[in-house]
């Protein structure tokens, strides 16, 4: 049983590996873009600085929509997007770059949320990984020679019982053939 089990449980740990793979991947190009989304900002950092010009409170994230996945049996978030909502702002006194630099925003804030989900199910997976791979060594340098060693030792026992049945066997066969030998003899001096 524990070898029939052994490779599924090998799979899973290389199918659990080749997705924190490709999850980290991700997960670096989501931050990759969000570094070069904030380049993108340097020319803009000299007008952030004018605290009057860009108003508190102009972007609040309102929901963040996370779905539900599953990798080899493990539940993971996935990320599906966030709502924003923008503040109140004077139209007539705020500058027009104030929307570029919001939408911008947005972006910088979602990509960071992603990394975040992505991040998540990289813990989860590493978990399950330990997990799976601990069960994959216990399996393999204890159960398994554990479960051999037992069955050795019965085996022998087996045979021993067989070959004391086999002696037990031509023992009372030895002891009837002698009755009736006995017997025979008995009949032959009464006659």
């Amino acid at each position: 049983m524990y070898k029939r089990y052994l490779p599924t449980l090998t799979l899973k740990k290389q199918q659990l590996q080749s997705e924190i793979r490709a999850i980290e991947a991700k997960a670096r190009a989501v931050r990759n873009e969000k570094d070069a989304l904030e380049k993108g900002f340097g020319s803009w950092i000299a007008v952030f600085s004018d605290s009057d010009s860009f108003p508190d409170g102009i972007i609040t994230v309102s929901n963040i929509r996370k779905g539900k996945g599953n990798i080899a049996g493990v539940d993971i978030p996935t990320y599906e997007g966030a709502d924003f909502s923008r503040g109140d702002y004077d139209l007539y006194e705020t500058p027009l770059w104030v929307d570029i630099a919001a939408n911008h925003m947005e972006k910088a804030i979602s990509l960071d949320l992603e990394a975040e989900v992505l991040d998540e199910q990289v813990r989860l997976l590493n978990a399950e990984l330990l997990a799976t791979s601990q069960r994959v060594n216990l399996f393999e340098k204890v159960k398994i020679p554990e479960t051999e060693k037992n069955i050795k030792k019965i085996s022998i026992y087996m045979a021993d019982q067989q070959v004391n049945a086999v002696v037990r066997s031509k023992i009372s066969k030895r002891k009837i053939a002698l009755r009736n030998a006995e017997a025979s003899e008995r009949e032959v001096y009464s006659l």
